[in-house]
């Protein structure tokens, strides 16, 4: 195991070695790289081929989407748990423009503004933007609890009704839509119902999402040939298709939440800018997220099987009938529950990929070597490679609900997910995502539902453009 730390100054001990890698040929290397990585090997094989090739978790190669979207594809990868972690250190790297890699959509998808996450920790308005926002989180933790669980049993009861007329039920659709109500409402006090948006929020933010992300996946359709699939990695999607959906949603939350808006513009920041942050915030951040995280996490729990399920009820129902509710202290005498939400997060991070640009000439060490990075170069992380390091995890790509209880609690600072260490916390001076402890909040939540109400369930799974799909195929009743 590695020793505890932020990003280390380089060990002395450490040979500093050449960066190993190639971007090919201009043009066609990038190009050869994309078909690599969507068709030829996927993008696990993509990054393990180069790690047994070049005998290194650090190397060049290029990332999608290249050419035409991306202007440089080039980057240099850090695929361990000790490189990744210089994408955290924001002297060292700066974080403008790079949320979604090699590239950045238009500003029209989020009405002509540059909103946080695409600002740089130097940026002036990136402090009062991230500000607003931790302070929003922090004034709204009574409604945290009760609005989720309200969500969450319209959740259950929905998969309940849909399996009993049907044999299964899709899970997605229905975490989608109890995410989309519990962010919205949360934001803005209202329920999407009750406004123009009507149920349309969730499909509505899809396409948005979609658009914007098309260049960094791929349809998944087989019967598609690679070659017309890969048209989206090479025109950018028009943002026209949404403009009028954009348009409803900023509209719902402008006319909803008039009081945090007042809020914000008390603090300097211009009415309308806020607007599509919070709207970025909620739609990208909170709600994008959740799309992913919440079945990924039904999805490992359900490989636990019985044993697993009985061992959660039982910690779960002992401490609600001790504690009488559900409340914040209850959630914090979980442990098994807590490490099972904190092992989805580490097993398949919901959001994988990581940039940053050097903002000096740096050196970076992986766990046997040392590197030069040059100002201004582009680096990138794939998180689940960091996250299951076989040097810091035993059985890294095994799901092991319990691996952070006790002892194992010490290897949370592994845990990459938020865009720092979990044992970090976000403020307005760094790139963490400021919703995580809501995030965890909200995992464990549904876990204290799920076995509140259930024994037992069992699911289907698959994978679909942003993670995971997942048929519940029974829900067997507390007994």
């Amino acid at each position: 195991m590695v020793s505890p730390s932020d990003h280390p100054e380089p060990s002395p001990e450490l040979t500093l070695r050449e960066i190993p890698g190639t971007y090919g040929v201009p043009f066609f290397g990038p190009i050869k790289d994309r078909y690599d990585y969507f068709y030829n090997q996927g993008k696990d094989e993509f990054f393990k081929t180069r790690i047994q090739k070049y005998n290194s978790t650090v190397f060049r190669t290029n990332m999608p989407p290249g050419p035409f979207i991306s202007s440089n594809p080039r980057v240099v990868a850090v695929l361990d748990s000790k490189s990744f972690t210089i994408l955290f250190d924001n002297s060292k790297v700066e974080k403008k423009n790079i949320l979604d890699g090699t590239y950045m959509p238009k500003l029209n998808f989020f009405g002509g503004y540059r909103v946080c996450a695409f600002l740089d920790t130097d940026e002036s308005n990136h402090h009062a933007l991230k500000s607003f926002f931790l302070t929003f989180i922090s004034n709204s933790h009574k409604k945290f609890i009760p609005y989720m669980r309200t969500g969450l049993t319209e959740l259950f009861e929905n998969l309940e009704n849909e399996i009993s007329d049907n044999g299964s039920a899709d899970f997605n659709k229905h975490s989608d839509n109890m995410a989309f109500d519990f962010v919205f409402r949360l934001v803005t006090g209202t329920r999407p119902a009750e406004t123009q948006l009507k149920s349309k929020g969730p499909a509505t933010v899809n396409t948005w999402l979609a658009l914007q992300l098309a260049p960094l996946g791929t349809s998944g359709l087989k019967f598609i040939p690679s070659f017309v699939d890969d048209i989206i990695h090479t025109v950018r999607l028009p943002f026209f298709v949404i403009k009028s959906g954009y348009k409803k949603l900023y509209n719902a939350v402008y006319n909803s939440a008039s009081s945090l808006l007042d809020e914000a513009e008390k603090s300097g920041i211009a009415r309308e800018e806020a607007c599509h942050n919070l709207v970025f915030l909620a739609a990208f951040n909170a709600f994008g997220g959740m799309k992913v995280l919440f079945p990924s996490l039904i999805k490992w729990i359900s490989t636990g099987g019985v044993t697993l399920h009985r061992r959660l009820a039982e910690e779960i129902r002992s401490v609600v009938k001790t504690e009488g509710d559900v409340t914040f202290s209850t959630l914090e005498k979980m442990p098994l529950t807590k490490s099972a939400v904190y092992e989805a997060l580490r097993i398949e991070p919901p959001v994988p990929f990581q940039y940053a640009t050097a903002r000096e000439d740096i050196i970076i060490n992986s766990h046997d070597s040392a590197f030069k990075i040059k100002k201004g170069e582009t680096i990138f992380g794939y998180q689940p490679f960091a996250t299951k390091d076989p040097k810091v995890f035993e059985n890294p790509d095994e799901f092991v609900a319990d691996r952070f209880v006790g002892e194992g609690e010490k290897l949370l600072k592994y845990v990459y997910w938020s865009n720092a260490r979990e044992t970090d916390n976000p403020s307005a001076d760094n790139k963490q995502c400021p919703a995580k402890d809501l995030v965890v909040l909200c995992c464990r939540l549904m876990l204290v539902e799920l076995f509140l109400r259930y024994d037992t369930f069992t699911a289907e799974t698959g994978q679909v453009a942003l993670g995971a799909s997942v048929k519940i195929t029974s829900l067997t009743k507390a007994t």
